[in-house]
């Protein structure tokens, strides 16, 4: 049995980056919550006590918007339509960690980071938006199904 529509070479391409790129909030993630200290090291302790000391809300739009980039990922290589809502339901836990981090405690990430998590976040914004975007055009060519 045979594709209807071709599968693009693109979209391996895109679909890899983005796989690579979307592991890194998974470990991020994962070895933070662990408290693995060899992950952590590098932190001073301000910048591990503001870390660790996130509110649960805040861990759970951590956990949606990096899981949910690589499922959706996963999903995209899948050619599977449901990349989409795997990429929104992404934004809406980057938008819940993008709060936490730059509105409601700007002032003390700032103090402990400096401008790191403004410039993470809106290189996470621009990607995950140009995925999202990326996949919609896919699925309205038919390459997702």
């Amino acid at each position: 049995m045979t594709d209807a529509v071709k599968t693009p070479w693109h979209l391996w391409v895109i679909g890899g980056l983005s796989l690579l790129w979307n592991a890194f909030p998974v470990v991020d993630f994962t070895l933070t919550n662990m408290h693995n200290e060899g992950w952590l090291s590098q932190y001073n302790e301000a910048q591990r006590a503001l870390i660790l000391g996130a509110p649960a809300w805040s861990n759970i739009c951590w956990a949606i918007g990096g899981f949910g980039s690589f499922v959706g990922s996963l999903l995209l290589l899948f050619r599977s339509r449901h990349s989409i809502t795997a990429f929104l339901i992404s934004a809406a836990g980057l938008a819940g960690t993008t709060w936490y981090q730059l509105v409601q405690n700007g002032d003390a990430f700032k103090k402990a980071l400096g401008d790191v998590p403004l410039y993470v976040s809106i290189t996470i914004w621009v990607i995950l938006l140009a995925l999202l975007f990326y996949a919609r055009a896919m699925k309205a060519r038919g390459v997702l199904r």
